[in-house]
C-alpha cells in the first residue's frame, strides 16, 4: 500500500493524453503519460537523511516506449530538471531525496510525453518516536520491547519497526559511534540474539513509514546478557553431600572469561571456594549461607518476584555474611569480591524448599563490576 501526495501544479502541462499521438510540427510519435507514481524512502538509521528513494509507476502499454526521465526540484519554488532516465518502470536515486518527482514517457523517435502526475516527499508523514524502550537480560540475548504509539498513530501509515544496536561503556556511561542495523519486526518486541554474555549493548528503535519515513528513535537502553541457569537443586545435610555449595563463576584456566564449564557450579561444602552452600536448623528450616571469603548477599527487596528476570540491579549496599532463610518465589544478591579487587554480582531466585533441598534459579554478570542482572529501564534518549 502506498500513500502519495499530489502536486498538479508542474511547469509542463497538466493535461494528460489518454492515448499517444504525432506532433504535426516535428512529425514524432508522443506516448501517453506514466500514471501511478509512487516512491519508497529507503532509511538510513538518520531520520534526516534517508539512504536513497525508489520511485515507481505503471509502465506505458505502448511498444514504442524506449524510456523514462525522471525529473524533480529541491523545493517548490525550484525549476525542475531531469535526474536520470530508466528503460525500467522504477528509478532509484541515491542519496538524499528531492522534495518533488514526476516522470515522463519517451517514445523510439524522441517524443516526450506530459508529466505523470508528480509526488510529493512529504516529511510530515512521519510517525512519532516510540515513547519507552525496555529490556531483559537473557543468556546470550536481549528480549527488548517498546510503546506502540507509532502504530496506533498511524495504523494504515505504518509499516515496521527499526532496531539498532551498538557498544556500551558501563564505566562512561556512554553508547558506542558505530550503530548496526539488529533487525526489523512489525511487532512491538524484538529478540536479540547470539550476543556474548558480560558484552553491555546499547539499542534503539524507530518506527518507518510505508513509504519509508523514518522516526525519530526511542530514548535510548543498554543492557548486558549474562548466563543463568534454571532449577538447580542442592541438598541439605543428610541429602546429597556432593550438591549442598553453589559457585557462580570459577576461573579454571585463569584467562577471566567466563566460558562453559566455568558458570554455574554445584559441589560440596568441604570446598570452601564455593560462593554459598545450603544448610539447616534445628527447626527443619533451610538457610542460604556465604561461604567463600569475599561473598556477602542479601535478601532482594521486600516482597517474592515473579520470576528471575524480575531482579533488577544489584543493590550498591547492604551485604552481609549472614545467612537468610529459603523461601520460595523470593530472590537473594550475592556480590563477590575476586582476590584481584575485581567485584562480580550474581543472583538466584527460590522455586521450592523440601524437607533437605532448595531449588532454585540463578543468573551471573560475567562483566566485572557491572551491576546488571536484568535490565528494564535506564539509559538516556536521543
Amino acid at each position: 500500500m502506498r500513500r502519495v501526495l499530489v502536486q498538479t501544479s508542474l511547469l509542463m502541462s497538466a493535461t494528460a493524453f489518454a492515448a499517444g499521438c504525432y506532433d504535426d510540427l516535428v512529425s514524432v510519435y508522443v506516448p501517453p503519460a506514466p500514471t501511478g507514481l509512487s516512491y519508497q524512502l529507503e532509511p538510513s538509521g538518520d531520520p534526516l537523511r534517508p539512504r536513497g528513494i525508489v520511485l515507481r509507476w505503471t509502465p506505458v502499454d505502448d511498444n514504442s516506449i524506449e524510456s523514462y526521465n525522471i525529473y524533480s526540484r529541491a523545493s517548490q519554488s525550484g525549476s525542475y530538471g531531469l535526474r536520470g532516465s530508466t528503460s525500467s518502470p522504477s528509478f532509484h536515486d541515491d542519496g538524499q531525496p528531492h522534495l518533488e518527482y514526476y516522470v515522463t514517457a519517451v517514445s523510439t523517435d524522441g517524443g516526450e510525453s506530459d508529466p505523470s502526475s508528480a509526488v510529493l516527499v512529504d516529511e510530515r508523514l512521519r510517525l512519532p518516536a516510540p515513547a519507552t524502550l525496555t529490556s531483559i537480560s537473557l543468556s546470550d540475548a536481549i528480549h527488548l520491547q517498546w510503546s506502540d504509539n507509532p502504530f496506533a498513530t498511524d495504523p494504515q501509515g505504518f509499516s515496521h519497526y527499526r532496531v539498532y544496536s551498538t557498544s556500551y561503556d558501563v564505566t562512561a556511561n556512554l553508547c558506542g559511534a558505530s550503530w548496526s542495523l539488529e533487525g526489523t519486526t512489525v511487532a512491538a518486541t524484538f529478540l536479540a540474539a547470539n550476543l556474548t554474555n558480560g558484552r553491555p549493548q546499547c539499542f534503539g528503535v524507530s518506527a518507518a513509514t510505508v513509504e519509508g519515513f523514518e522516526s525519530l528513535w526511542s530514548p535510548l537502553r543498554y543492557d548486558t546478557p549474562r548466563p543463568d541457569g534454571r532449577n538447580v537443586i542442592l541438598f541439605a545435610p543428610g541429602g546429597n553431600l556432593a550438591a549442598d555449595a553453589f559457585r557462580f563463576f570459577l576461573d579454571v584456566n585463569g584467562n577471566g572469561s567466563a566460558e562453559p564449564g566455568e558458570l554455574g557450579r554445584s559441589g560440596s561444602r568441604t570446598d570452601l571456594n564455593n560462593d554459598f552452600y545450603v544448610a539447616r536448623d534445628t527447626s527443619g528450616a533451610i538457610f542460604i549461607v556465604p561461604q567463600r571469603l569475599g561473598t556477602t548477599m542479601q535478601l532482594y527487596g521486600n516482597a517474592p518476584v515473579a520470576d528471575l528476570t524480575s531482579v533488577d540491579i544489584a543493590p550498591g549496599s547492604g551485604y552481609s555474611r549472614d545467612a537468610f532463610e529459603a523461601v520460595p518465589l523470593w530472590a537473594y544478591v550475592f556480590q563477590m569480591v575476586e582476590g584481584s579487587g575485581l567485584t562480580r554480582y550474581g543472583a538466584i531466585r527460590v522455586t521450592a524448599v523440601g524437607t533437605d533441598y532448595v531449588i532454585f534459579d540463578w543468573s551471573h554478570q560475567t562483566d566485572p563490576g557491572n551491576p546488571e542482572l536484568v535490565r528494564f529501564a535506564g539509559g538516556s534518549g536521543q
